[in-house]
This record gives C-alpha cells, sequence and structure tokens, in this order.
C-alpha cells in the first residue's frame, strides 16, 4: 500500500490516492506494476488505523480545495476488507470518496462501497474481448457488465478509456465502445487517459520487461477527434487533466 499526497488528477479537488497492491488484470502497458501483486520491494503492509489516521490529518487540504481520497491500484477491490473497512470509516466522517477500478469485481460484494462514493472511475480497456485478453489476461465479459450495473447505481460515473496506439485506436474500438454507451444508455461521462511511458523505472527496479516499444501516445488531434465522435453518440467528455 502508498498513499500519494496533493494529487489533483483522479477527482475533484486536491486528493490523497491510496494506492493498493493486487491486481486481476496484468495489462501489457501498466504504468504501476508494482500494484499487480503485494510481494515485491515496493510495497508495504500497513494496518487500517494508520492510514486513516494519515488521512485525517490532510483533512484540511480536502475541505478547503472540495477534494478527499480515490483508491487506486493495483486495483482497489483486490482486498475488500481493506477497501471495505477504510471507506465505512472515512464515509461516516464525512470524507468524500472515490475509486478507480479495472472493473474486474464481484458486484454483489462491492456494491456496499460502490454506493458510498462519490465518483466512481472504471475502465473500458478494449471492447472487443478477444483483445482485451490479448492486452490484459482476461476478457471483458465481467467488466462490461459491472460498468452497466454501476451505471445504474446512480453515482457519478467516469468511464476512463487508456488511449494507446496500437491496442485500441482503430475506429472499430473506439466506435465500438460508442455504441456500448448508446446500447446501454448509459449515463455515466467518458475520458480518454492518453497512453504514456512514466512508469518504466518502476520495471527497471522490479527487473520486468518493458512494455511493447510498439504502443504509442495519441496526439491531442487524436484525442480531440475521438471526442468529438463520442459527442455525435451523446456521451458527455470529460478530462481531470
Amino acid at each position: 500500500m502508498q498513499l500519494q499526497h496533493f494529487s489533483v488528477n483522479d477527482g475533484e479537488g486536491i486528493r490523497t490516492i491510496v494506492f493498493m497492491a493486487g491486481c486481476p488484470l496484468r495489462c501489457a502497458w501498466c504504468s504501476n506494476p508494482e500494484g499487480q501483486t503485494s510481494r515485491n520491494a515496493m510495497t508495504h503492509y500497513v494496518e487500517t488505523e494508520d492510514v486513516l489516521r494519515e488521512l485525517r490529518h490532510q483533512a484540511i487540504f480536502y475541505r478547503q480545495s472540495g477534494g478527499g481520497v480515490t483508491f487506486s491500484g493495483g486495483e482497489a477491490t483486490a482486498q475488500p476488507e481493506f477497501l471495505r473497512e477504510m471507506v465505512d470509516a472515512l464515509y461516516d466522517e464525512g470524507f468524500s470518496l472515490a475509486i478507480e477500478t479495472c472493473g474486474q469485481f464481484d458486484f454483489e460484494q462491492q456494491e456496499p462501497v460502490l454506493r458510498k462514493m462519490d465518483t466512481i472511475f472504471m475502465d473500458l480497456k478494449h471492447i472487443d474481448p478477444e483483445r482485451h485478453r490479448a492486452f490484459t489476461g482476461v476478457d471483458n465479459r465481467t467488466i462490461l457488465e459491472n460498468i452497466v450495473k454501476t451505471d445504474r447505481l446512480g453515482v457519478p460515473m467516469v468511464v476512463r478509456i487508456p488511449a494507446i496506439l496500437g491496442v485500441n485506436d482503430s475506429p472499430e474500438a473506439m466506435e465500438g465502445a460508442f455504441r456500448f454507451f448508446r446500447d446501454n444508455n448509459l449515463s455515466a461521462k467518458l475520458e480518454f487517459l492518453p497512453y504514456h511511458r512514466y512508469g518504466e523505472g518502476k520495471y527497471k527496479e522490479l527487473g520486468l520487461p518493458l512494455p511493447d516499444e510498439a504502443f504509442g501516445t495519441p496526439t491531442k488531434e487524436d484525442i480531440s477527434r475521438w471526442s468529438k465522435q463520442a459527442e455525435e453518440y451523446g456521451i458527455t467528455t470529460i478530462s481531470y487533466k
């Protein structure tokens, strides 16, 4: 588990990101490889009360900026008991809460936690199940189902597409994602996250092979074009960057 204070890209206002280790996916472009497993040199074990104590010390920044706490990873739902304990305590104390999730989780188990969020960010890495499996190790059936189920909760939601040249930038992939929004009448907003290589130092520190050099970063023009196409499908796009 790691904490990152003073983040402004993962929800409203100034936030603390709680990075929790463990993830059911193995994304070929992962920017936080240390979060894929709890057993590596870059993660450490903590007690719930120790985390809560540190978060409470940041409360003045949350109140003044309209910020709060965002749970991320790895995959926050991969540690359901730890996540539930923190969410229940912080919710009861009036903290603004958000979660970033890959969507590969048991919905019934996580629904009580999701209902206490002020914002839910969920990834849609690829609309095609076989391409999704090729790049992440699992197909997208559960993820697509959870996007729809979570959207129906009425909690403000942002679906994030990690936009990666050579992975999901084709017209078929992007338009397939937009049709998924339309066909399921989703109220969620959409955010494009351009691929970056900022995490490569972590791969070297962990002794892991670097992501494929073929993965590319889209231009601002690419993002603008996709955003306009999404809006033609009635989708509202947003950016926290």
